[in-house]
């Protein structure tokens, strides 16, 4: 699919794939989509909102559905029972799509000025960005609609100051909080919410998706959909990134009888070069998601000694993975050293798996 990039470039942008401000398709949801069209239109739309589920499966995407469905219909009871349906040429898809409509914040992390890398938190400065929004007039008298994705990223002097827009918000304003885990946010924030849950999209759906996006051809959609809990984001990144290649080289490596240290570092140089940002972080996620399984397995089995060895891994793994990232450490070393103690801590269970 050939589109055109009208949204600002995001820390998760990729290649090739609309971000969700100009996305003008929605797969599946059809029930999260009737319950909040019909919630506004009879004036009970919750002025707070929490989207929760796994990541990837158009959470953001219905966020801005949702939005630009209030901004088109104003009068909300003149608005249909069904989520409008977008024309990427109109103005209003426009202007939302590309971070112009005044009545539209959209809230992800910034840029570090100095950097001119992503930061790894939504920060104060960008939640205090809510007040001034709020202080202004409304556009055309409508509603003022502000998106924080994830919200699960928001530092805690950021969580703070959103709790204070949330305890008494203008007439005519809705938060849109998008949440991969939303037992993380602060209870208060919580409170003052509606959760809206959301699931993982069918295998057809997944399907449809990608075909649209011109990708995963000749993948066997059920299988992938399976694999990613219904993720399109992460049905992308492993069969267009490399994610599949990424998991299996790591797994042989850390179920190897014996460690092959130039296989390590030729996976280290794989996923840590100048342009491999989204592979390391593939690398990442699935060492933690593979430690977690074990975890889980271990403690299943009555294990309950290795579980707890495995637990510790699991932790020192996600410090590591911190640690690189805030102090720009040698992203090399980070994975050879990462995927050598995974074998010392599970090589034995993985061998005696196989």
């Amino acid at each position: 699919m050939i589109f055109e990039r009208m949204a600002p470039e995001q820390f998760d942008t990729l290649a090739e794939v609309p971000e969700p401000a100009e996305n003008p398709v929605l797969a599946g949801h059809e029930a999260q989509a009737s319950q909040l069209a019909s919630a506004y239109r009879s004036g009970k739309l919750h002025h707070g909102l929490i989207l929760s589920g796994p990541r990837g499966v158009g959470k953001a995407t219905f966020a801005f559905h949702l939005a630009h469905h209030m901004l088109k219909h104003p009068d909300r009871t003149r608005a249909p029972e069904r989520l409008a349906v977008p024309d990427p040429a109109s103005s209003l898809f426009r202007m939302i799509a590309g971070g112009s409509h005044p009545g539209v914040l959209y809230l992800t992390r910034p840029v570090n000025e100095k950097t001119k890398a992503f930061r790894g938190a939504v920060t104060v400065e960008e939640i205090r960005r809510v007040n001034r929004f709020l202080s202004m007039t409304a556009h055309d008298g409508g509603y003022r609609i502000v998106i924080i994705d994830p919200a699960d990223d928001m530092n805690t002097n950021a969580a703070n100051a959103l709790l204070k827009s949330l305890e008494e918000p203008p007439g005519h304003t809705v938060f849109m909080l998008i949440s991969h885990a939303a037992g993380g946010l602060l209870p208060t924030i919580r409170s003052r919410c509606q959760t809206v849950r959301f699931h993982g999209l069918s295998a057809d759906e997944v399907a449809a998706v990608l075909a649209r996006l011109g990708m995963a051809q000749g993948t066997d959609a059920g299988a992938l959909a399976a694999r990613t809990g219904g993720s399109i984001r992460e049905a992308i990144l492993l069969t267009e990134y490399g994610g599949l290649e990424i998991a299996g080289a790591m797994e042989g490596l850390v179920g190897a009888k014996s460690f092959d240290t130039a296989a390590a570092w030729k996976l280290a140089d794989a996923v840590s070069g100048r342009d491999q940002s989204i592979q390391l972080s593939l690398f990442n996620r699935h060492v933690l998601d593979h430690l977690g399984a074990h975890a889980s397995a271990a403690a299943l089995a009555g294990e309950l000694g290795r579980a707890e060895k495995i637990s510790a891994m699991w932790q020192e793994a996600s410090r590591t993975i911190g640690e690189t990232e805030t102090y720009n450490l040698d992203k090399r070393q980070h994975v050879a050293g990462l995927v050598r103690r995974m074998h010392e801590v599970l090589g034995a269970d993985t061998r005696r798996q196989g």
